[in-house]
């Protein structure tokens, strides 16, 4: 329950970082953040697979880059979900889904389940 609690808190601290790093993305305040990460990631957990078998035949063809397209249809519907949570365009919703992507593997890198 505590490492849920802190992976929620630390992809609400991924979003703002990515709204710092990104131009093109915006977010109002921490509690949007936060907002932001648990709509990402339900969006992750119900629209991305849909998705992701849809796209299969592209993502064979690109061998498997067209899966960062589909992260970052996800990335801007979260966006367009959440009021305070902006993107401005599909440039930012890539980079920011890359980028995204690269921290939340790190953090998982560095918080594990296992005791």
């Amino acid at each position: 329950m505590l490492q849920a609690i802190a992976r929620l808190i630390l992809s609400a601290f991924g979003v703002m970082l990515v709204a710092y790093l990104v131009p093109g993305i915006a977010v109002a305040s921490f509690w949007i953040a936060l907002i932001a990460a648990i709509m990402i990631g339900v969006v992750n957990a119900l629209i991305r697979p849909i998705l992701q078998v849809i796209a299969f035949p592209i993502t064979v063809l690109t061998l498997g880059l067209f899966s960062l397209i589909v992260n970052a249809i996800c990335f801007g519907l979260a966006a367009f979900l959440v009021p305070g949570f902006t993107v401005s365009g599909f440039g930012p919703a890539f980079w920011g889904a890359v980028t995204l992507m690269l921290y939340s593997w790190m953090i998982n890198v560095l918080i594990t389940d296992k005791p």
